[in-house]
C-alpha cells in the first residue's frame, strides 16, 4: 500500500513514517500543502493522511483541487482544530 502524509509538524511528520513503514507501508511525504496537492496530483496513492493548517495552501483547498481534478483516493484528515466548522469544511471538500 502507497500513503501520502502532509503534515507540516517535522516530528508528527516523521513519526506517522515510522508507524507506517513498520507495517510495509510505502510512505511520502510533504511539509506543506504546495508540495502535497502537486504529489497527490502526479501520483498514485491508495490512501493521504492529510492536515488542515499547511503553509502555502491549506488542506481543505488541497482536498477540495484533488476532488476536482478527479483524484479520488481515501484522505484521513489529522488536525488539532476542534471547532465543528473545521470539521465539517474537510467533510464537504472531500
Amino acid at each position: 500500500m502507497r500513503v501520502l502524509v502532509v503534515e507540516d509538524e517535522a516530528a508528527l511528520n516523521f513519526r506517522l513514517q515510522q508507524v507506517l513503514e513498520a507495517v510495509n507501508f510505502a510512505v511520502d511525504v510533504a511539509h506543506d500543502g504546495e508540495e502535497g496537492w502537486f504529489l497527490g496530483d502526479t501520483e498514485t496513492y491508495d490512501a493521504v493522511v492529510l492536515d488542515l493548517g499547511l503553509p502555502k495552501i491549506d488542506g481543505v483547498t488541497v482536498l477540495s483541487r484533488w476532488r476536482e481534478g478527479g483524484r479520488n483516493m481515501p484522505v484521513l484528515i489529522l488536525t488539532a482544530r476542534s471547532r465543528w466548522s473545521d470539521k465539517m469544511a474537510g467533510f464537504n471538500a472531500g
